[in-house]
């Protein structure tokens, strides 16, 4: 019987494998050079146990692709033989827009590579229906854009409470906007023209804290974010669990001991309501703190010397910390982040969040890392997080 041809045609599966591990090849060598530039290729073959001929070629896709550029020292080892010349993250050319939808204000940004932020800009909201809120905050974005013409976006970052698709880029539900299936992404790349990403901000900033913030290098990271919205968000083996559809981290209707708050689903001592921004700002109004409705203001009052609003800020860190507590025994991270008011800018507030979390594990328990530049950097970590996870593809509109 003579033989049956053997089909020249290659698998498509082989080429998928090797764009997957050129993607995340190119990925650790990229956050390596974050974490350790100007670094030597040697030191990063070293560091990432990729060979010397592989890092050296990545280094030439990136550098080619405008995200490193060689230091201008070159390095001697040892002080013989040929010099290093050492790369280093290049935050000249390249830039990302963020874009953070809080309940009172919209803020816009712009960061360079290394998370810093150059510009941003808040917009109150007079209205909350998604399309003018979104129209604005493109507007906002492009006005920022105008005033930097040097630099290039490499895309747009949305992040934004309750739960939101990462998929689709939808904001599934907000209660407080009353937003319901908003199709976020697709609104702001009508509007901007460039790649938009869009994540719940308990998990931008995650990523924030993965990438340049104290949590970086840890193996397991939960953030607990206490606002209007009280979210959270955990990362292991550096990836962000998200759940179906994005759903993971919804936290707001989870039951407080004691909690006597009304909750708009019904039941009274929700997380949410005991913890969120309005129970606070109605507890110092009633108390005669303040008048306005701006939590800053409990903060500004407390820094005045005013017991009861630093009252007021304590026992609601440990509440944060008691909710916190919970989490940790259920996901057992090695690093909790908390974002909250109190705990950013008072040394007692923290204490009480530690001590509600119990001593044993009170160390692993920090305040977020940016705690001058919160919404700017949830809504900027969305796209830079696409950056560093697929340099070589995250934005081939702009590159």
């Amino acid at each position: 019987m003579p033989r049956t041809a053997v089909s020249p045609l290659v698998s498509p599966v082989p080429r998928a494998a090797e764009s997957d591990r050129l993607r995340t090849s190119a990925s650790v060598v990229l956050r390596s050079v974050l974490e350790h530039g100007p670094v030597a290729r040697s030191t990063i073959a070293r560091l990432t146990g990729l060979s010397p001929a592989s890092v050296t070629e990545h280094c030439a896709r990136l550098t080619g692709l405008g995200l490193i550029r060689e230091s201008a020292a070159p390095r001697r080892s040892n002080g013989v033989g040929r010099p290093h010349v050492p790369v280093d993250l290049d935050d000249t050319g390249f830039l990302v827009g963020g874009v953070h939808v809080a309940v009172p204000y919209t803020t816009v940004a712009l960061l360079d590579l290394r998370g810093r932020v150059l510009a941003r800009r808040e917009l109150k909201h007079e209205r909350t229906d998604p399309g003018w809120v979104l129209a604005r905050a493109a507007e906002g974005l492009c006005a920022l854009l105008a005033g930097v013409p040097g630099r290039r976006p490499l895309g747009v970052g949305v992040a934004v409470g309750g739960w939101v698709d990462r998929e689709t880029g939808t904001v599934v539900e907000h209660e407080l906007l009353g937003w319901r299936e908003v199709p976020a992404r697709e609104l702001l790349r009508a509007r901007t023209g460039l790649p938009v990403h869009v994540d719940g901000h308990a998990r931008a900033l995650v990523h924030g804290e993965r990438l340049f913030g104290r949590a970086r290098g840890s193996r397991s990271v939960l953030h607990l974010f206490v606002g209007n919205v009280v979210d959270a968000a955990f990362a292991t083996n550096d990836e962000v669990h998200h759940g179906p559809r994005s759903a993971a981290g919804a936290i707001a209707h989870l039951p407080v001991p004691g909690g006597t708050e009304p909750c708009p689903c019904g039941r009274s001592g929700c997380l949410q309501a005991e913890l969120g921004e309005r129970t606070l700002r109605r507890r110092a109004r009633a108390a005669g703190v303040i008048g306005s409705p701006d939590p800053m203001h409990v903060v500004a009052a407390a820094a005045a010397g005013d017991a009861v609003a630093r009252r007021l800020l304590v026992e609601r860190a440990g509440m944060t910390g008691r909710a916190a507590g919970l989490l940790l025994d259920v996901l057992n991270p090695e690093t909790v982040v908390v974002t909250e008011v109190g705990v950013i800018h008072f040394e007692d507030c923290l204490a009480a969040l530690r001590e509600a979390v119990g001593i044993r594990r009170a160390a692993a328990v920090l305040p977020t890392s940016f705690p001058d530049s919160v919404l700017a950097m949830a809504g900027g970590c969305v796209a830079l997080d696409v950056v560093f996870r697929d340099p070589l593809g995250a934005s081939p509109e702009a590159i």
